[in-house]
C-alpha cells in the first residue's frame, strides 16, 4: 500500500513538472514571437531596399500611424549600417515624419524637426505609406 501511494505521488509530481515546463516553454516562445519583427518589403529602388514591421504598427492619438521601418542601402560603402526609422504616417495627406533614426551601432537620433513631409517621388517612402495605410491588424 505504501509503494502504491509513493508511485501515485511520484507520478503526480512528474506530471505537474512536465505541465509547468510546457507552460513555461510555450509562454517564452509566444513572447519571443511577439517581440520579433515581421518585416514586409516594399518595391526596391536604385538606392536600396526598404521594409516595414507589421508588429510595430500603432495608431497615434492624432489619427496618424506609427511604424518601424528599415532601409538597407545597395551601396554599403556610402552607408555602413542598415538604418532603422520610427516614422509617423498621415494616411489622409500621404505624408510622413521620421521621429527617430537608429543605426546598427546603437546610435539613435531623435528628429528635432517633426514637420510632415511629402515623399517627393521617393519610391521607397511611397511604398511604405501605401502599404501601411492599407494594412489592418
Amino acid at each position: 500500500m505504501i509503494n502504491l501511494k509513493k508511485k501515485i505521488l511520484e507520478l503526480y509530481f512528474r506530471s505537474t513538472f512536465i505541465i509547468f515546463s510546457l507552460i513555461i516553454i510555450f509562454s517564452t516562445v509566444q513572447e519571443l514571437y511577439a517581440l520579433s519583427p515581421n518585416w514586409v518589403s516594399v518595391p526596391s529602388s536604385k538606392y536600396g531596399d526598404q521594409f516595414w514591421d507589421k508588429r510595430s504598427v500603432k495608431r497615434n492619438a492624432d489619427g496618424s500611424v506609427r511604424v518601424m521601418s528599415k532601409f538597407i542601402p545597395k551601396d554599403k560603402s556610402e552607408i555602413i549600417d542598415d538604418i532603422l526609422y520610427t516614422m509617423d504616417i498621415n494616411c489622409f495627406e500621404k505624408s510622413f515624419r521620421d521621429v527617430a533614426i537608429t543605426t546598427n551601432q546603437d546610435n539613435q537620433f531623435t528628429n528635432k524637426n517633426l514637420d510632415w513631409e511629402h515623399p517627393n517621388g521617393d519610391k521607397l517612402i511611397i511604398g511604405i505609406i501605401s502599404q501601411v495605410c492599407k494594412y489592418e491588424d
